[in-house]
């Protein structure tokens, strides 16, 4: 189960931290987990991914504003989120899968109930 937090509405340029908890998982499976987001009318995309070998990729358009972290505890994972734009508006969903390959194609076993962002002009 994987259950995010930290969504909210903020001004163009400003800042937010998402965070998302795992529960249940097995003890010693590693997971690599990622971060998607959805907006009204679009498709999901891809945000961030953390590895669990630590390495970690961005797409693009969030690369330089964006970080994504994992917490002291194996099974908390972080998108510090700065310089925030309108474009950036969307619902914010992590997932995680032993097999990096279905998570980066959106087909992750385990998904979050997702968190809103909203960034106004």
């Amino acid at each position: 189960q994987l259950v995010e937090t930290g969504g909210g509405s903020v001004q163009s340029g400003g800042s937010l931290t998402l965070s998302c908890v795992a529960s249940g998982y097995s003890d010693g499976t590693k997971y690599h987990m990622g971060w998607f987001r959805q907006a009204p009318g679009k498709e999901r995309e891809r945000v961030a991914f953390f590895h669990s070998d630590g390495y970690a990729n961005y797409a693009d358009s969030v690369k330089g504003r964006f970080t994504i972290s994992q917490g002291n505890s194996n099974n908390t994972l972080h998108l510090q989120m700065n310089n925030l734009k309108p474009e950036d508006t969307a619902m914010y969903f992590c997932a995680a899968d032993v097999r990096f390959g279905q998570l980066w194609a959106g087909l992750g076993s385990y998904w979050g109930q997702g968190t809103q962002v909203t960034v106004s002009s």
